[in-house]
């Protein structure tokens, strides 16, 4: 009971025809249900803000993917996107949200964003996943899912900071990829100890 599978993200509003619309985001999910099977435990993580979070464009009068500066740092303003109880907050409908153990839902703060499992941006306020984990005794994390580049990486370096052996499984996995997101992203985590496979 070690190692669990961590689902980062695959929402509506993150595949094609959603707000924030990932190219490919559709594609790693027969791939992610197989792999559920694999591991002894699953958990999926889902963004769940509120209308009019500060993280929104539209909040700040602002163009997407401008960025502005928040009391926590440099803050990337998104499209309107997973709002709670909408459609494009649902899991994919062909995610087995069945086999999974956990969902971690972030983003719930007005005033913060969260990208990662474990954080929420300030880098201080913890989502309570690393305490889940170490009461089941898990040790080693493979993320998966959406984006490679933001939410994945996040979660990925943040969980290798914490001690755990991580590894981001590249294939199940689709990145925004803005401006130069991707590349950034992928040393980060290198750097980190992440491995990248």
């Amino acid at each position: 009971m070690t190692h669990a599978l961590i689902v980062i993200d695959v929402q509506n509003d993150f595949c094609p025809g959603g707000a924030l619309a990932v190219a490919g985001g559709d594609e790693i999910v027969p791939g992610i249900n197989a792999a559920m099977n694999d591991f002894a435990a699953v958990i999926l993580t889902q963004d769940w803000h509120p209308a009019g979070h500060s993280s929104f464009a539209s909040t700040h009068n602002a163009a997407p993917m401008s960025v502005t500066e928040m009391p926590y740092g440099p803050q990337v303003l998104w499209p309107d996107h997973c709002i709670q109880g909408s459609t494009g907050a649902q899991f994919h409908p062909n995610l087995h949200v069945d086999r999974t153990d956990l969902i971690i839902r972030k983003g719930y703060n007005p005033a913060i964003d969260s990208y990662s499992a474990f954080f929420e941006n300030d880098k201080t306020t913890p989502t309570g996943l690393e305490g889940y984990l170490r009461t089941r005794g898990i040790d080693t994390l493979t993320l998966v899912g959406l984006a490679t580049d933001f939410c994945v990486s996040y979660s990925a370096v943040d969980a290798a900071r914490l001690g755990f052996k991580v590894t981001v499984q590249t294939d199940l996995c689709r990145a925004i990829d803005f401006d130069g997101s991707l590349a950034a992203a992928k040393a980060g985590m290198k750097e980190a100890g992440v491995t990248l496979a």
